[in-house]
């Protein structure tokens, strides 16, 4: 069987000290999803001290069907890193790995997030490998803009 990783990046900024954006980023509930501005449902479950496993169902919408796609996660936490590695374990891009590193800044602090994503198939070539690195550049850096929101709204009561 043949798989390729597709390797990105990008930084968000928080306006919460770097630890206190840890403990948020890190506070898993079955709401984060909808945090995430995805339609689905997140089941937690805390495997140990600094492991987690999560369950989420993604309602897709392709062409006016309805679809939902299952992705099973082990997110292992780093509090004395301020980091966390998040690690597919269903079919559906398995072991595929996402890095996140919190980093103090002034007026705050930044997530510096690292993605590799494994697909089945033939490697494409160079334009092909370029445009899904953008692509899911653009869809997980969304994702991350709306949890600072969140966070902004949470963390600022």
């Amino acid at each position: 069987m043949e798989a390729f990783s597709v390797h990105f990046r990008f930084s968000q900024h928080f306006d919460f000290p770097a630890a206190k954006a840890f403990a948020w980023c890190t506070d898993y509930t079955p709401e984060d999803l909808e945090l995430m501005g995805m339609s689905g449902r997140r089941r937690v479950e805390r495997f140990n001290e600094d492991t987690f496993i999560l369950s989420d169902e993604y309602d897709l919408k392709d062409e006016s069907v309805l679809r939902t796609r299952l992705s099973q996660k082990v997110v292992r936490v780093y509090p004395e890193r301020l980091s966390w590695t998040n690690t597919r374990i269903s079919p559906d891009g398995i072991y595929s790995q996402f890095l996140y590193q919190i980093v103090p800044e002034q007026g705050g602090s930044r997530l510096e997030y690292t993605g590799s994503q494994v697909f089945q198939g033939k490697k494409p070539g160079p334009k092909k490998l370029a445009a899904i690195a953008r692509k899911l550049t653009a869809e997980d850096s969304k994702s991350w803009r709306s949890l600072a929101r969140a966070m902004s709204k949470d963390l600022s009561r």
